[in-house]
């Protein structure tokens, strides 16, 4: 299957390194998780894969192909989705419409079918439509599709979030602190989700700062701290490791 790498990749901002020569490697049906204090780099790192930030030096590879020099939309069509820190939906729209935009990279007819509205973008649509209904009874939100998504609460948004994401049908699904703003119980529930896709052949990028949803749910772990790579592993080399110890907790 084909796996998603950075190779020695670096990011500066004026004066400061926010990514220092990082080789990272993550595969599809794994669940690998990207994790470091606050300002250690990791979202920078996520935004270089998707495009919205180009390195300052390495190459971010998609099996043979270098994606240093494709648009964000361009290297969704390739199959890498994502969501984001802070959570980006179209609030006065509803749930279900804000799950059916992700449905974009397969649309298969062109603007003169939507414009004249012949059968085959009615069709379309109803597919759409059925499939992020479908998306959404995975995610337990079916009851509420038809409210605005602006008016759930933050964890649900989120989800709302990821079921977008996967309307893509993505092969690397990148998920910046999904478990934010649930409890212990949602959490559990989420993870048990994110594992069914990696089981479905997903790459899954995890950045969260739930350690114990991490660890719960991690194949392999990377940490960075101040761009650097500090250790990887499984959760409990990582979790024992000193150097990971002391990027936390400190001398």
């Amino acid at each position: 299957m084909t796996a998603l790498h950075l190779n020695h990749v670096s990011k500066r901002f004026g004066g400061v390194e926010a990514v220092a020569d990082l080789s990272l490697n993550f595969e599809r049906e794994r669940i690998t998780g990207l994790i470091g204090p606050n300002g250690a780099g990791k979202t920078t790192v996520v935004n270089i894969i998707t495009g919205l930030v180009r390195p300052s030096a390495g190459t971010v590879m998609l099996g043979d192909r270098a994606l240093d020099d494709l648009a964000p939309h361009a290297i969704a069509r390739l199959g890498i989705s994502r969501t984001f820190q802070t959570v980006r939906l179209l609030p006065d729209e509803s749930v279900l419409d804000n799950v059916i935009v992700g449905f974009h990279r397969h649309e298969r007819t062109g603007l003169w079918a939507n414009t004249v509205g012949l059968p085959a973008i009615w069709r379309e649509r109803h597919e759409f439509r059925a499939q992020a209904q479908a998306l959404l009874e995975r995610f337990g939100l079916r009851a509420v599709a038809a409210r605005p998504a602006g008016a759930l609460a933050y964890g649900h948004r989120r989800l709302v979030e990821m079921a977008r994401a996967l309307a893509m049908a993505p092969d690397f699904l990148l998920l910046d602190e999904p478990a934010a703003g649930m409890n212990d119980v949602e959490g559990e529930s989420l993870g048990r989700i994110i594992r069914s896709l990696a089981d479905e052949g997903i790459g899954i990028v995890l950045i969260e700062h739930n350690m114990r949803f991490v660890m719960a749910a991690c194949d392999h772990i990377y940490v960075i701290d101040s761009g650097h790579l500090i250790a990887e592993g499984s959760a409990d080399a990582v979790r024992t490791d000193p150097a990971v110890i002391r990027a936390y907790l400190g001398e």
